[in-house]
């Protein structure tokens, strides 16, 4: 089984979306969950979501707890935790992959829940699968496998392709939305959400804008190709720019790196919620391949038609 959703954009909308996650997937019964993905991902956002309250060993903002918890895992000891959070990548810093191994083992054997970050890094090694993986890119890609799969590096070989489209989106849709507020003199909008390759900004009434000319403003920043890097606590720098923003790790380095970008030339408008749409694209069309994760045509020698 697995399933796909699109990645938010931004902490509060993606810890929304890990929550419904959880309730939708996980189990108490689940004891090795994989989570996979890139730097700038949201990796740490999501297992926020997913285990409210859990204390991450390490995330983005540096490094939490020092020994590993999972590392003094002691099953006679009554107070010992039940949940434990491990970097597989980040360990190996400090650790060789069998005592990595052993320590998951140890904990798994005693009923302990262990959430493994860069899965993809040890599941080789531990020689069995997630009973759960969360994988994000441009999409959340939920999986439960199977002895068929998926395996985790076929969903890194999925996230990998898609992550690309996920920063450029954000960057061009944070540039949009500051041009809007200094050049038309719309307030940032709160409501904003997403479609695949872009990003979709929700008015309640329809802007006066030229929406080409509006295109032509956001191409020109991508044209000068001005750094795009983290400014504070929920702020990024774009040049010269200071523009909020809660997922200051998930943009391109620089404006140039947002790849074909368009506008679509009029507002679409969404008769339930009586808002006016503003959609932007980015990239080109791309076949990512989700139906290579649990492909079993390998097991079949000789027979490639199987």
């Amino acid at each position: 089984m697995f399933a796909t959703y699109y990645a938010p954009r931004g902490r509060i909308r993606l810890y929304r979306v890990a929550g419904e996650l959880a309730q939708r997937y996980l189990s108490p019964n689940d004891l090795v969950i994989g989570i996979i993905g890139g730097e700038g991902a949201g990796k740490s956002t999501l297992i926020k979501g997913l285990f409210p309250g859990l204390e991450l060993t390490n995330d983005d903002d540096g490094i939490n707890v020092r020994p590993t918890p999972l590392f003094g895992f002691n099953p006679g000891d009554p107070f010992s935790g039940h949940t434990f959070h491990i970097d597989a990548r980040y360990e190996r810093a400090f650790h060789q992959q069998y005592e990595i191994v052993e320590a998951i083992n140890a904990a798994v054997a005693h009923g302990r829940r262990v959430i493994i970050e860069h899965f993809d890094l040890i599941c080789a090694a531990l020689g069995f699968n997630a009973q759960v993986i969360f994988a994000i890119g441009e999409e959340i890609i939920v999986a439960r496998p199977t002895v068929f799969g998926p395996f985790p590096d076929k969903i890194k070989a999925v996230v990998d392709k898609t992550i690309t489209y996920r920063l450029m989106a954000h960057s061009a849709e944070d540039i949009t939305s500051y041009i809007l507020e200094q050049d038309y003199g719309y307030t940032r909008p709160v409501l904003h959400s997403d479609v695949r390759h872009g990003f979709v900004i929700n008015f309640p009434e329809q802007p006066a804008i030229d929406l080409g000319e509006l295109e032509k403003k956001v191409k020109a920043v991508i044209a000068k190709d001005v750094p795009i890097h983290p400014a504070g606590e929920d702020c990024i720098r774009v040049g010269d720019w200071e523009i909020r923003c809660t997922g200051t790790r998930t943009h391109v380095p620089s404006s140039g790196r947002i790849e074909n970008f368009k506008l679509l030339r009029e507002f679409k408008y969404d008769p339930l919620s009586k808002e006016y749409l503003l959609v932007g694209r980015v990239g080109k069309k791309q076949v990512i391949g989700f139906e290579d994760m649990a492909d079993i045509a390998g097991l079949f020698e000789g027979n490639d038609n199987v």
